[in-house]
């Protein structure tokens, strides 16, 4: 935005500049005529009046003091017809505030335009039409470098668009490949459970089972240590299978699938500021927890508004779900907490995501207010 005011600043400025140069050139065109006038104080009072009557048009260009002062210096040339020499200047102005026709009682008061001599009316002439021609070139030109100045402008938009489509599609490539190595890795974790998981526990079943048909005291201490080791391995492969499964939890998109799919009465948001490594029992908390507050809303919320925030923290992880619904509060109110104190327990829906919480050491609170029912989560992380 700043550039753009920046190259309009500097187009205006050499506008003005070249408008000036032009202004130039016509003055020189009507200088003769002023010198081949008989006197001396009546041409230079007159080529002084000129000179202001222009310079000030061009100073109020585009404002009516600008077409009267022009109508007023065309319209002096009848009594002092030496102005007539001034007049490709003032047609100079006229034609730049695209009004003509404020040279008009120049025109019509050129009865008096005997009283130049005939070189003077041949200077007038040569420099209205030199004037004419040159203002016509000269807009030529602009409107060229006009529609060149747009076009350069609409290839600048198109490559800023086509540079911020190539942006989307590369993150949307790199997220399918996140989205299928996730999946892969749940895969992996799945064949493991289901194949090796298997086997281990069946090896160690019969391996248990023969410890207890064995009489040979010589096998006892190799069965053993033949089932700690199984049992060791066993251990060892659900451990990697729980790291790989949680793992494969991508819980943006799990969140971002969650508020998708909410009744289309509410206008879901999401709000997302965390990292990658999230360890995966906080991903699971965040997730439930979410999945049974929306639920909630939509069961007793009369609002039309759900907002999830969720956001690391240097020292803790924090969630925010809320709804904007304020006549069911007092349902809900009463019927998951003000009665469950009443009778020593909360809602289940509410219990569940205190269970939920603790589990990860988190706190969590549900407030109510004008504005809505609100659900708070916060979660340290591990030292």
């Amino acid at each position: 935005m700043a550039k753009s005011l920046r190259e309009a600043a500097s187009r205006f400025r050499r506008y003005r500049m070249n408008r000036l140069l032009e202004k130039c050139a016509v003055f020189l065109l009507c200088l003769p005529g002023f010198l081949l006038a008989g006197s001396f104080s009546v041409p230079v009072l007159a080529l002084l009046f000129a000179v202001s009557v222009s310079a000030a048009a061009q100073l109020f260009s585009g404002t009516a003091i600008a077409w009267i002062l022009l109508f007023c210096g065309s319209a002096a040339c009848g009594p002092f017809p030496v102005l007539m020499c001034a007049l490709p200047l003032f047609l100079y102005d006229a034609l730049y505030e695209h009004k003509w026709w404020l040279v008009v009682p120049a025109i019509a008061v050129a009865a008096n335009i005997g009283e130049l001599s005939i070189p003077q009316i041949l200077c007038v002439l040569t420099g209205l039409a030199v004037t004419i021609i040159w203002y016509l070139r000269v807009t030529h030109l602009s409107e060229s470098v006009s529609r060149l100045t747009t076009l350069h402008d609409d290839i600048s938009e198109k490559n800023l668009q086509l540079a911020e489509q190539n942006k989307r599609l590369f993150e949307a490539q790199d997220n399918e490949v996140h989205v299928a190595t996730l999946k892969e890795r749940n895969r992996i974790a799945r064949e493991i459970h289901d194949n090796v998981g298997h086997m281990l526990t069946r090896s160690i079943l019969q391996t248990g089972a023969l410890q207890i048909i064995n009489k040979d005291e010589a096998l006892r201490e190799p069965l053993a240590e033949l089932k700690n080791t199984l049992d060791g391995a066993m251990t060892s492969i659900r451990a990697s299978v729980h790291d790989l499964h949680d793992d494969s939890i991508d819980l943006r998109r799990v969140l971002s699938e969650m508020a998708d799919s909410v009744d289309k009465r509410f206008e879901t948001s999401l709000q997302y500021d965390a990292g990658e490594h999230i360890p995966g029992e906080i991903k699971l908390c965040v997730a439930g927890i979410v999945k049974e507050g929306i639920s909630n809303a939509v069961k007793h919320s009369s609002g039309d508004r759900i907002e999830i925030i969720f956001r690391e923290h240097p020292a803790f992880y924090q969630l925010l779900l809320s709804d904007n619904g304020r006549a069911a509060l007092s349902e809900r109110e009463s019927g998951a907490v003000v009665a469950s104190r009443e009778s020593g327990s909360r809602g289940i829906g509410l219990r569940n995501m205190e269970d939920r919480a603790a589990s990860v050491g988190g706190r969590i609170s549900f407030t109510r207010s004008e504005q809505g029912f609100r659900i708070f989560l916060t979660i340290p992380k591990q030292a």
